[in-house]
C-alpha cells in the first residue's frame, strides 16, 4: 500500500521564534507572505485559523482553479513555538471540500534564527488528495521561501 501524501517543510529563517509564530496569524503579514486576501486567525485554543485566497486563472486538471478558503480551528498555540491546527479543510473555488486535515507548525530557536517546520496531514484515497498534495507542497515551499525573505529584511 502506498505511503499516504503529507507535507513535511523547513525553513531556517534569521528571525527570533515569537516573530516567526506572529507572522501566521497577522493579517498584514499573512497578506505579505502568503497572498492571502483575508484572513481571521485568533492565536488561542478554539480559535479560528481561516485563510482565503483569491481564485487563479487558470485551472488545475483535477483541482479547478486554486485559491479559496483554507480553515480550521486552533488547538494548540505557544507564542514562541508553534501552533497546530485541527478539522482543516481547503474549500477550492470550484467543486468539494478537502479534509479533514491538520496543519502542525514548529518553530525551534537556533543560533541566529528559528527552524520552521510545517507538517499537514489527512487523507482519503483518491486522485483529488493525491493531487491537492503534490500542489500545496510546492506552495508551501514557495510559502517559507516568502515568509523568510519578509523577516529577514
Amino acid at each position: 500500500m502506498a505511503k499516504s501524501p503529507e507535507i513535511d517543510v523547513s525553513a531556517f529563517i534569521a528571525a527570533p521564534p515569537g516573530l516567526v509564530v506572529k507572522a501566521f496569524f497577522d493579517a498584514h503579514a499573512l497578506q505579505a507572505w502568503w497572498q492571502v486576501r483575508h484572513a481571521v486567525t485568533t492565536p488561542r485554543v478554539l480559535g479560528p485559523y481561516a485563510i482565503e485566497w483569491p481564485a487563479t486563472e487558470f485551472r488545475d486538471d483535477l483541482l479547478g482553479r486554486l485559491g479559496g478558503v483554507f480553515r480550521g480551528t486552533v488547538m494548540q498555540v505557544h507564542a514562541s513555538q508553534g501552533f497546530f491546527v485541527a478539522d482543516a479543510y481547503w474549500l477550492p473555488p470550484d467543486g468539494e471540500p478537502i479534509g479533514p486535515m491538520a496543519l502542525h507548525v514548529t518553530v525551534t530557536p537556533e543560533a541566529n534564527g528559528s527552524l520552521v517546520r510545517v507538517t499537514q496531514s489527512g487523507f482519503e484515497e483518491g486522485e483529488r488528495w493525491r493531487r491537492y498534495y503534490e500542489v500545496v507542497a510546492h506552495g508551501w515551499e514557495r510559502a517559507l521561501a516568502s515568509l523568510k525573505a519578509l523577516l529577514e529584511r
